[in-house]
C-alpha cells in the first residue's frame, strides 16, 4: 500500500511537471526537458521502490542525501506545475474579457518569462527543505482553569512531539532541542510520541533524553506514539525502565499540589487519519475510552488533569471528562500550511488550538517530518501556562 500510495503521487506530479513544460520552453527546448524529467522521475521512483524492499540493506546516509535530494527536486516540479496551471488559467480569464490583436507578441509572455516559474519553485522547495524544516518556533499559550490552586497559578508545561529521529532528524539536533526547551525553564517537557523512531539510534536517544530530566523541575513525561510501536516497543521499554523519564501507558502520576498527568497508549487499530469506516470509528472510540478509563483510575475528582496522547482525538475523551488540558500531536500539522490553515486537514483535528467547554486541547505540528519539508507549518515548542479562570 504504501508503495502503492507513493508511486500514485509521484506519477501525478511527474504528469503535473511535463505538463507545465509546453507552457515555459519553446517546442525544441520542451521536447529535451521531456525526456530528461519523465527519466530522473523514474530513476526516482524506481530507487524508492527498491530501496523500500531492501531497506535493511540501506545505509542511513544515503536516504538522508537522497531523501532530501529527491524532495527538492519532486517538490519543485509540483509548485512549477501548479503555478504555471495558475498562471494559464488567469491569462485564459484574461483573455476572455481582453481578447488579443492579431500576432500580439503579449501572446508569448509567458514564454518569454518562462523561467521565473521553475526558479522560483526551486527557491521555494529549497526553503522548505533546507531552512523552515529545521527552524523550530516558540508558541505561547495560557491555559483557564477554573478552581485551579494558588501555588499552580503559572505553573508552565512546554511540548515536543513526532521528532522521528533517523534520517532526517539527528541525535545531535534532538540534543540541541532539549537544551533549547531546557534553557526556557519550564516545570515540566512532555513528549507525545513518535520521537523514538530507530532501532539503531533509539538507545542513545533515551540516554540523551534521561540526561535532561534533571532541567525541568518536574521532569520529563513520555507516551507512545504509534511508530514507538513500529520499531521495537518492548526494547523501547526496557531501556525506558532504566531511565528518570515517567513514561506513562494507560496511567497517571501525581506532579505536585492537586495537579496529575495522565497517559495514554497508541491504540493498535487506531485510523491513521480520520475515516468513514463507522465500525472502526466504533472500535477506535472503545479503545480511547479504555485507555483513559484505566489512566484516570484512582485520580481525585478535584484533581488538575493533563492527558498526554498521540492521536489528536483523544482531545475529544479529555473534554467529556472535563481535563484542564490535552495535549497530542500526530498530524504534522500538514506539514505545509497557508497564513496558519494546514493544506491537507485529513484528520478531524490537524493543528492547534481546540476549545471545548472548559478543556484546552492541543495538536502539535511536530518537530521532524514524515518527508524532508515543510511550508508554513515550521516546527515548534509549544508552551502553556496555567492560569486560574
Amino acid at each position: 500500500m504504501f508503495i502503492l500510495l507513493v508511486s500514485l503521487l509521484l506519477g501525478a506530479i511527474m504528469t503535473l511537471a511535463l505538463f507545465s513544460i509546453r507552457f515555459i520552453f519553446s517546442d525544441h527546448l520542451a521536447k529535451k526537458f521531456y525526456r530528461l524529467f519523465a527519466l530522473a522521475d523514474l530513476a526516482i521512483i524506481v530507487v524508492i521502490i527498491v530501496g523500500w524492499a531492501i531497506r535493511s540493506y540501506v545505509p542511513m546516509w544515503f536516504v538522508s542525501i537522497f531523501g532530501n535530494c529527491a524532495t527538492i527536486f519532486l517538490t519543485a516540479q509540483l509548485f512549477c506545475g501548479a503555478i504555471v496551471i495558475i498562471a494559464v488559467v488567469v491569462r485564459w480569464i484574461y483573455r476572455k474579457f481582453n481578447p488579443p490583436k492579431p500576432f500580439d507578441p503579449a501572446r508569448r509572455r509567458m514564454l518569454a518569462y518562462g523561467m521565473i516559474y521553475p526558479l522560483l519553485s526551486l527557491a521555494v522547495s529549497l526553503y522548505g527543505n533546507r531552512i523552515e524544516k529545521n527552524h523550530d518556533v516558540e508558541n505561547f499559550y495560557d491555559v483557564p482553569i477554573k478552581n485551579l490552586p494558588p501555588d499552580l497559578e503559572n505553573f508552565r508545561v512546554a511540548q515536543i512531539s513526532d521528532l522521528h529521529l533517523g534520517a532526517y532528524f539527528s541525535l545531535e539536533r534532538l540534543e540541541s532541542l532539549l537544551q533549547r526547551v531546557a534553557d526556557a525553564k519550564p516545570d515540566l517537557l512532555s513528549i507525545t510520541g513518535d520521537i523514538f523512531d530507530d532501532v539503531h539510534m533509539n538507545p542513545a536517544a533515551i540516554k540523551i533524553v534521561d540526561a535532561f530530566t534533571d532541567k525541568f523541575k518536574f521532569g520529563i513525561w513520555y507516551i507512545h506514539g504509534n511508530h514507538e510501536h513500529f520499531r521495537g516497543i518492548r526494547a523501547i521499554e526496557a531501556e525506558l525502565a532504566q531511565t528518570k523519564i515517567h513514561w506513562l501507558v494507560n496511567r497517571a502520576e501525581h506532579v505536585t499540589s492537586k495537579l496529575y498527568v495522565l497517559g495514554v497508549d497508541y491504540p493498535s487499530r487506531a485510523p491513521v487519519t480520520s475515516t468513514a469506516d463507522k465500525e472502526r470509528e466504533q472500535i477506535f472510540a472503545e479503545a480511547r475510552k479504555s485507555f483513559v478509563d484505566e489512566a484516570a483510575a484512582g485520580v481525585p475528582d478535584d484533581a488538575i488533569k493533563i492527558l498526554l496522547a498521540h492521536h489528536p482525538e483523544f482531545i475529544d475523551d479529555g473534554a467529556e471528562r472535563n481535563f484542564a488540558l490535552t495535549l497530542t500531536g500526530h498530524t504534522h500539522g500538514s506539514q505545509i500550511g497557508i497564513f496558519g490553515v494546514p493544506l491537507f486537514p485529513v484528520f478531524k483535528y490537524t493543528r492547534g488550538v481546540v476549545k471545548i467547554g472548559d478543556s484546552f486541547g492541543y495538536v502539535h505540528v511536530g518537530n521532524g517530518s514524515w518527508f524532508p519539508f515543510r511550508l508554513g507549518c515550521p516546527p515548534e515548542i509549544a508552551y502553556f501556562t496555567l492560569k486560574a479562570q
